[in-house]
């Protein structure tokens, strides 16, 4: 796959020199990027409770102003969201912004104003112009605001670079925004899938100097978040796409493997457990894969494929891997159906779960549990199992379309209006 140049004179970075803000913690006891550690959805290490409401084990809520649709992060005692909020005097205008929420009280730690902007296209009505979630190092916050720019920041609200000169995007159908990015050693990963030229971006996350390119050959608007894997010594970055499920090599963006099968416009990010990346789609068809990763070029119909369904696949919520399980909603609906990973087994579904009828935020498993989200706010918890079990069914009285963050024993959710640091 060619790489296309992206030279440094047409960057626009702010590159400051600060000494490194302690980054010791595990990340596993945080939850640093929108799919956690690991990239499945999974807390090993969080007991978060399972009954709450607005008012019920809310350890604080704080009213997040604007709009924005992406999953808070959290590291040590810091907890980041981001927003789009309206300017005075209407007319399109918007201010992008970065909050750090203390969270152990929820007080404001700051804010900071990325950029203001009126967007160059509309976006669709359940969706936001802050629908990527920020990521965050232990030393660095990054805010992803997609054409409007990705923003570097120290854990004290320092700008410390910034990058805005990524091309428009053009989404299909005006659908807007939304891939997230993704930390990997020194690399932060920028998909750029639209109605245009499409490509993965490749930036040194300590100063934004591009790294690689890697050109997405003919792929259309995809929604989808890079995940980055280790298989046979060598780093993966697995990326869904309209034409086809795709790997490169993170070191040199060099694309190795590939397989065709998706339906239109993918949004759900692959999982990846004991050897297989999972990657699936779910408007206008249905198709989920199984991909050993030690192929080279084309590999569908070939023995890379350990297996593949094309029932009741997810549309925008991502799959869970949690236990050997995989975890999907068919659609954008609230049947779920529970697969064994390694062989693609029913193990029980499609079932409709209670309280779950219209979803775009992805399950989440922690503490034996998974948590199911619903466009309304209802949160259905069930056992972590071959079986489903009910365990409990909560509403926060607001719509959540954003995917909960469990850490340590809390759950922190972003409501429409609110973001809830829920825990016992």
């Amino acid at each position: 796959m060619p790489l296309a140049p992206f030279p440094v004179p047409v960057l626009a970075l702010t590159a400051i020199l600060l000494a490194p803000l302690d980054a010791s913690a595990d990340p596993a006891q945080n939850w640093a990027h929108w799919r956690g550690h690991g990239g499945n959805g999974l807390s090993t290490t969080a007991t978060p409770p399972t009954t709450f409401s607005d008012t019920e084990n809310v350890k604080w809520r704080v009213e997040i102003p604007g709009r924005g649709s992406g999953s808070p992060v959290i590291w040590e005692d810091r907890v980041f969201v981001t927003s789009a909020v309206a300017e005075p005097g209407g007319e399109g205008r918007l201010s992008f912004q970065l909050f750090c929420f203390d969270r152990v009280t929820g007080a404001l730690k700051w804010k900071q104003t990325a950029v203001t902007a009126t967007p160059h296209e509309g976006t669709h009505e359940t969706n936001t112009f802050a629908s990527a979630s920020p990521c965050t190092d232990g030393e660095r916050v990054y805010a992803h605001f997609g054409s409007r720019g990705l923003f570097c920041y120290d854990l004290g609200g320092k700008l410390l670079w910034s990058k805005t000169d990524f091309p428009p995007m053009t989404a299909r159908n005006g659908f807007g925004e939304g891939s997230s990015p993704t930390l990997a050693g020194d690399t932060i990963l920028v998909p750029w899938d639209h109605e245009g030229p499409s490509a993965l971006y490749a930036l040194n996350k300590k100063t934004g100097a591009p790294l690689w390119t890697a050109i997405r050959d003919r792929e259309p608007t995809c929604w989808a978040t890079p995940l980055v894997i280790e298989a046979g010594g060598k780093s993966q970055v697995i990326m869904n796409g309209q034409n086809k499920a795709r790997a490169y090599d993170l070191a040199t963006g060099e694309e190795l493997w590939s397989c065709g099968g998706q339906t239109e416009r993918p949004v759900a990010s692959a999982v990846f457990a004991d050897g297989l990346a999972f990657v699936g789609s779910g408007f206008r068809g249905s198709f989920l894969g199984a991909f050993r990763l030690d192929g080279k070029g084309d590999i569908e119909g070939t023995e890379h494929v350990a297996w593949q369904t094309k029932q009741d696949t997810p549309d925008i919520a991502s799959p869970l891997l949690s236990g050997g399980r995989l975890y999907f909603y068919k659609g954008k609906s609230g049947i779920l159906t529970c697969l064994e990973a390694a062989t693609g087994k029913v193990l029980f579904g499609p079932e409709r779960i209670p309280g779950i009828s219209s979803t775009y935020a992805s399950p989440i498993a922690a503490g034996g549990h998974v948590y199911l989200t619903d466009r309304r706010g209802t949160i259905t918890v069930i056992q972590d199992g071959p079986k489903l079990e009910i365990v409990a069914t909560n509403s926060l009285g607001q719509g959540v379309d954003a995917t909960p963050a469990p850490v340590g024993g809390q759950l922190f959710v972003r409501g429409e209006r609110t973001l809830f640091c829920l825990g016992e």
